[in-house]
């Protein structure tokens, strides 16, 4: 009856009478060959990885969880974040333990979602104890929203804008949902290299 009265949809394609469909499923398991190496236009100065491009299911999803409560889709990204550090710990590209250090977000946006979705998929995806998750980056406040600036911009915007609320044990791995530009990664990666701490890559769920 609930069924009839508010029916699922597909966080992905809009399906109905599923929260997440079989075909959207499929486009967001991780191929042997992902994450991919991307070059966004700021350099960050480590390697920054995405699991794909800001399109589709994937970028519906991220969508969902941010702006439409879609609690529920945090697990199927969260296991795609998780398959990605799989493979890079399995290529020798990282190695364990590790921290994951989710990328800030305005608190003024984290309040609206009902928490932080990178910081609750980053915490879904890790494996203790060799993984773990610290929210340790902030967004000073009154920071703009990076929706519709330029590179420029963007890089203006966050630029000393991003602060380190405590000190975090390395090797350190930024995750993000997606990135753009790179503007974020870029001064988060800066403020912890600062600190002394040793960032050894950014790893996205999409690329846009």
């Amino acid at each position: 009856m609930l069924d009839l009265i508010l029916p699922k949809q597909c966080g992905g394609c809009g399906a109905v009478a599923t929260g997440w469909c079989d075909a959207c499923a499929d486009d967001l398991t991780v191929t042997d060959d992902q994450p991919h190496l991307i070059t966004p236009r700021l350099d960050p100065g480590v390697p920054v990885l995405s699991l794909g491009r800001y399109a589709g299911a994937r970028r519906n999803a991220i969508v969902a969880v941010k702006e439409h409560g879609r609690t529920d889709l945090r697990r199927p990204l969260a296991d795609a974040l998780r398959a990605g550090l799989d493979h890079l710990l399995t290529w020798g590209v990282l190695a364990a333990p590790l921290t994951l250090v989710p990328a800030p977000t305005r608190r003024t946006a984290a309040r609206r979602r009902g928490g932080d979705p990178v910081t609750r998929i980053a915490t879904q995806a890790a494996r203790p104890p060799h993984q773990s998750v610290a929210t340790v980056l902030r967004f000073r406040a009154f920071t703009r929203d990076s929706v519709g600036l330029s590179s420029a911009a963007r890089q203006r915007n966050v630029a000393g804008r991003v602060v380190l609320t405590r000190p975090v044990a390395g090797p350190v791995v930024v995750v993000d949902d997606v990135v753009t530009t790179g503007a974020t990664v870029t001064e988060s990666v800066r403020v912890l290299q600062t600190a002394g701490i040793d960032v050894v890559a950014v790893l996205a769920l999409a690329n846009a």
